[in-house]
């Protein structure tokens, strides 16, 4: 079976939807939370004045609000793409929320000099997301982010494997494939590190609300568009967590990376920029094991 790119990664408009839908986000993110805890942590190693910060993919802005108070002299935009989210973070104290895309931001080139991606990577092409990210930061600007790597929710993949061969978690790319994209798009100097959280349920129905909560939804292109039948869910739910009564963990593999803006470059290297993510598609076929 031949799977393509635009399958086994997001589609925007069902991952818009999904963030829309999510109105209790701030009830259930607890990653976020702690990914963006450890990005915070990791600005105290850089020496940064910065005069214009985004909060990109903010969802309710509690980064955006972490970063007013951090850099009191800096002017901080909440960027996302959700209008649900984007109403959240509006109504938050001295926080100016914008409408945008991650591969299409709506802010001159060279202007940013601090860009806070939290968990916004999993819902993008990171090619496109880099690229743009090295136009608009500013020469030695920072481009801090934490994604997902390929083993979060493993568990998941693998109890559906048991039951179908759909795509129920869509793919993500590994700390290698990412600093390579990045350096590709016209970043600086990029580092990366992988942590890994395992989060445990006692039922996998709550595991599901949670995911639900954040906008974590199945958005992949390839996905199955038809309900999940009555009997393939207990039989997933079974594969997932046999032993009733017993807790069950998944996997959230934690990406943290950092790079520069090297500022405007010359003309011939920016035509020369590539519009396809430059990845194989079997070095994330273990992201898509469904299949």
């Amino acid at each position: 079976m031949t799977i393509g790119l635009a399958q086994v990664l997001p589609d925007k408009r069902a991952t818009r939807r999904a963030f829309d839908r999510a109105p209790r986000f701030d009830g259930a993110c607890f990653i976020h939370d702690a990914a963006r805890e450890r990005l915070l942590e990791r600005l105290e190693l850089v020496r940064l004045a910065p005069r214009v910060v985004v909060d990109l993919g903010c969802a309710t802005a509690r980064g955006a609000a972490a970063l007013v108070s951090r850099y009191a002299g800096a002017r901080v935009l909440a960027l996302d793409s959700s209008a649900g989210m984007l109403r959240a973070a509006a109504a938050r104290a001295a926080i100016a929320a914008v409408g945008g895309d991650a591969e299409q931001l709506p802010l001159r080139s060279h202007c940013v000099d601090l860009l806070f991606a939290n968990l916004v990577l999993p819902w993008c092409r990171p090619d496109a997301a880099f690229a743009e990210a090295a136009r608009v930061l500013s020469p030695g600007g920072v481009l801090q982010f934490a994604t997902l790597g390929p083993d979060t929710l493993m568990e998941i993949r693998r109890a559906f494997a048991a039951v179908d061969n759909g795509i129920h978690v869509h793919a993500a790319f590994d700390v290698h494939d990412l600093g390579d994209l990045a350096i590709k798009a016209g970043l600086a100097e990029p580092v990366l590190d992988v942590d890994r959280l395992r989060v445990t349920y006692a039922e996998p129905a709550a595991l599901w609300r949670d995911l639900k909560a954040v906008g974590a939804a199945n958005v992949a292109g390839g996905r199955r568009r038809t309900l999940t039948g009555r009997g393939r869910w207990r039989r997933f739910e079974h594969a997932l967590a046999p032993r009733a009564g017993e807790r069950f963990g998944v996997t959230v593999e934690l990406i943290f990376g950092q790079a520069f803006g090297r500022g405007p470059l010359p003309a011939r290297r920016r035509a020369a920029a590539a519009t396809e993510i430059a990845v194989p598609i079997e070095r994330i076929g273990r992201m898509t094991e469904t299949t």
